[in-house]
């Protein structure tokens, strides 16, 4: 019953999310690519079987590049699907995998747009990146026999409440033998109190520390340093939301009035707010140079703005010290482990709810750096910039962390072959 009330329940909502989805476009253009498929038209038909790994958005497709890369290693025969939700994250595919990968939007969760959407790609496999519970979905793949496997999957304790309100409906949606590869012992035992086989249930870690950049990252970033920073100091604040970056732009002046030649890295986090911070600067007449401009950043320049997308790990290593945001204002928090593999010491807000887990490991190992405001931000940023010893310790001690922490991928692949296996006898 409470099936039935869920399906009749999406084919209502159907309108609304068209008109959602039509006025984002009027707001964003790229919100109309492809709008078809997510109502359930227009994916590309494939002639085999895939495997589909589904990415909500820019973070998560950037945590897939390890498992994209042991997945084409360990089945080469098989297609991959990458889905978002967003364009920002179908931007990301496009410029990590280029024609490596199959990227579709995930379809509105009626029935009629879920069977189309397999009936095209043809998944044997689906590999959800962290946690998106979606019924339909999840239903279809059980009724098919595709094996379904949450990976680095999580549950915050207030997401819990919610998902208990609707409790018979995601537990049957968990019954469907999917498999729950949880980051933590706490994430598992929230799985299993929704639903979840406890048999099926496993604590794999967090995929995202089994990310390693590429080998010429640090060469390119001192190159790209040399060429256009030359020998000034620059510290970064990346992945930054609206409100967020008033802030940084105040700690930014306390801190020229100390280090008069320090340099901002300031790398918004949605490509539809490059425009509105560039405005920002131009009303506040800082001296500043965006990415996109090609223009030549003189000794006068206060800030570069990164108005690109997937240049960050280019612009972490080209900076000396790193601040996350999202995590100023009550977001959650973003990926630390970019800049930790870089050996960087990473500042973040006290607002890191959503990165729990990964700030907990920081704080056991006393790497974690907290600020509350524009004055402890611009603070810690002269600290390190004027004790390199500090700043390389703490450098060292991030970076260990990721190192120490990865695995993950390891574990799901081993249970992967196990599952092919059985699947093939």
């Amino acid at each position: 019953m409470i099936r039935f009330i869920y399906a009749l329940a999406t084919y209502i909502l159907l309108p609304i999310a068209i008109f959602f989805w039509v006025t984002k476009g009027i707001l964003n253009k790229t919100y109309w690519d492809r709008i078809g498929q997510r109502f359930g038209w227009g994916y590309p038909v494939l002639d085999s079987e895939s495997i589909w790994i589904h990415a909500v958005s820019v973070g998560e497709v950037q945590a897939t590049i390890p498992l994209v890369s042991a997945l084409k290693n360990r089945f080469p025969e098989r297609k991959i699907v990458i889905t978002t939700v967003t364009p920002t994250g179908s931007d990301q595919v496009k410029k990590i995998y280029k024609d490596q990968v199959t990227h579709c939007y995930i379809p509105f969760e009626t029935s009629f747009s879920v069977r189309n959407f397999f009936n095209a790609l043809k998944p044997s496999i689906a590999l959800i990146m962290e946690t998106e519970i979606w019924p339909n979905l999840y239903g279809e793949c059980g009724q098919r026999g595709i094996i379904l496997v949450l990976v680095s999957a999580k549950i915050s304790a207030k997401s819990l409440k919610s998902y208990k309100r609707l409790l018979p409906l995601f537990r049957e949606t968990l019954s469907h033998g999917i498999l729950i590869a949880a980051q933590t012992l706490i994430d598992a035992e929230r799985f299993v109190s929704l639903g979840a086989d406890k048999d099926k249930t496993w604590v794999m870690g967090n995929i995202k520390f089994d990310f390693n950049s590429p080998l010429d990252t640090e060469t390119r970033g001192i190159n790209f340093r040399y060429d256009h920073f030359q020998d000034r100091p620059v510290w970064i604040a990346a992945s930054t939301h609206q409100g967020e970056e008033k802030i940084i732009l105040n700690a930014h002046k306390e801190i020229l009035s100390t280090v008069k030649n320090m340099l901002l890295i300031l790398v918004p986090r949605h490509p539809e707010r490059f425009l509105k911070v560039e405005q920002i600067l131009k009303k506040d007449h800082w001296n500043y140079v965006s990415r996109t401009s090609d223009k030549i950043v003189t000794k006068s320049c206060e800030v570069f703005l990164g108005d690109t997308m997937g240049e960050l790990l280019l612009f972490y290593a080209t900076s000396d010290i790193a601040f996350v945001g999202g995590s100023l204002i009550p977001i959650g928090g973003h990926n630390l482990l970019e800049p930790a593999s870089l050996g960087l010491p990473v500042l973040t807000g006290m607002h890191m709810f959503e990165q729990r887990d990964m700030v907990d490991l920081f704080i056991k190992e006393d790497a974690a750096i907290f600020v509350k405001n524009e004055l402890e931000l611009a603070n810690k940023i002269i600290f390190y910039h004027d004790n390199k010893d500090k700043r390389d310790a703490i450098g060292d001690k991030v970076k260990k962390i990721v190192l120490k922490n990865g695995g993950a991928l390891s574990s799901l692949m081993r249970r992967l072959d196990l599952l092919l296996r059985d699947e093939a006898n």
